[in-house]
């Protein structure tokens, strides 16, 4: 088994020097990273495209654009956000004033997945840098491509010593939770989530895991159904519905059922066009174990549109299925896939009953034209966040936070909450020396208790 003890003794070595807590070293470092990237945008759509047949556009919307803006973001606030908080005190330390110091845990890990092997690698790693840590970047075996650009970019960018990228499968993956990191950041499924921390709890290493689940999107009775179907499509069906927060399953009002049902079948084909399979545009799914899990999920369902499929180029065509029943395959798991179970309610309560029933969502999404749907269902429903009549583009706000709750996740980054995450917060009273009050020296007696009361 590797062993990359080296790589750590290196990054601990950097960081006693304490070159990365220098504000301007981290703002300098960033700002190549963003040159390197605008510099480097064909190479990164051209390894999304060998990896996951992205288009040059969604490969550039879906990830180069989004950790752009998220740098953009970043580096107009790192200053303010390193630069330690006054805080007032309490009368029973009086005269004295609190600060709160900002500092970078040390050494990091980051392990990201394939589906956006670019954007939920780097979107990370400026968190990392931008609160003072070094880190070390595992990037996944199953893009290739995107995780050899990545390689070059990080040994380009960074100093020696700053971020270091590792390579490899299951076996890379152990060798790195073997070793004491200061703090991980893994992305992925729920169970290799479970392992991550089990593997943390060793250490006692702060852990963000970024997971995954069944995300619900309902529409009610009041939506916009064209409006809706055009944003559903689009939300479940970027990157070939390999998106950890794409709609996993559809909970329409049965009144609306049939209209809805037609209106997505026009959005599909729109979109898509009539031979999806044959659309250069249309991602694939990642490889054959994955392609050949979702052909299993919709072998006994009813189909009412798609479920072609091409061995040849690992594509699945856009699937729309009716009559799902809750305890249907397809319903036990993430579908991670353009397969798309559509299921009928009749009330809010139903509904809420449905999904609080299962493990708490990453994502939410509500299509109504009523305010008081909206807040009923912000109310009664957890998850780790999500949009009102739309899908997924939450994800491109750096000013929300992003992150999951109970199953789906634990901890949330980008934008502020990003260096929050990389970040140990230090808290410190400062003292004056003039007073010292002697009511709370021994020997003890009633008069200081009655004044510690009334304090």
């Amino acid at each position: 088994m590797a062993d990359f003890s080296s790589i750590l003794q290196e990054q601990r070595a950097l960081f006693a020097t304490g070159r990365t807590k220098d504000v301007g070293f981290r703002a300098q470092s960033l700002q190549k990273l963003g040159d390197w990237i605008r510099g480097h945008d064909n190479d990164i759509m051209a390894a999304l495209k060998t990896d996951l047949n992205k288009s040059p556009f969604e490969a550039y919307a879906t990830e180069v654009g989004t950790t752009l803006d998220e740098l953009r973001y970043t580096r107009r606030h790192i200053r303010c956000w390193s630069r330690p908080k006054f805080t007032l005190s309490n009368l029973k330390n009086f005269p004295s004033f609190g600060r709160i110091y900002p500092e970078p845990y040390g050494v990091a890990l980051i392990m990201s997945p394939w589906n956006y092997p670019f954007m939920l690698t780097a979107a990370p790693l400026i968190a990392a840098v931008t609160a003072g840590n070094c880190a070390v970047v595992k990037s996944s075996a199953y893009s290739p491509a995107t995780s050899s650009l990545i390689a070059r970019m990080c040994s380009e960018v960074f100093a020696p010593g700053h971020v270091a990228v590792v390579a490899g499968g299951r076996e890379e993956n152990q060798a790195l939770l073997d070793q004491r990191f200061d703090k991980i950041l893994f992305t992925g499924s729920t169970a290799v989530g479970r392992m991550v921390m089990q593997a943390a709890s060793k250490y006692l290493t702060p852990v963000t895991l970024e997971l995954g689940g069944k995300s619900p999107c309902i529409v009610d009775e009041s939506a916009n159904l064209q409006l809706a179907a055009k944003r559903i499509v689009w939300g479940k069906l970027i990157n070939a519905g390999q998106t950890c927060v794409a709609p996993d399953y559809l909970l329409v009002h049965h009144s609306v059922k049939k209209k809805l049902l037609n209106e997505l079948t026009v959005a599909i084909r729109t979109q898509y066009g009539e031979r999806p399979l044959a659309n250069e545009s249309y991602p694939r799914i990642v490889n054959d174990k994955h392609f050949r899990r979702l052909l299993s999920l919709i072998a006994n369902e009813k189909t009412i549109l798609g479920g072609g499929s091409d061995p040849a180029v690992l594509k699945i065509e856009p699937t729309l299925l009716d009559d799902v029943s809750w305890e249907a395959p397809i319903m036990g798991e993430e579908i991670f896939g353009p397969i798309l179970p559509v299921l009928t309610y009749t009330t809010k309560e139903e509904v809420v009953e449905r999904i609080s029933a299962r493990p708490k969502p990453l994502a939410f999404y509500l299509f109504t034209e009523q305010k008081e749907a909206e807040r009923y269902f912000l109310r009664n429903v957890s998850f780790g966040g999500g949009c009102m009549n739309d899908t997924i583009v939450h994800l491109s706000v750096p000013c929300l936070p992003f992150g999951g709750v109970g199953d789906s996740g634990m901890g949330s980054y980008h934008g502020k909450a990003g260096f929050d995450a990389f970040t140990h917060y230090k808290s410190v009273l400062h003292k004056s020396r003039r007073i010292d009050v002697p009511l709370r020296y021994p020997p003890y007696t009633d008069l200081a208790l009655k004044l510690i009361k009334k304090l």
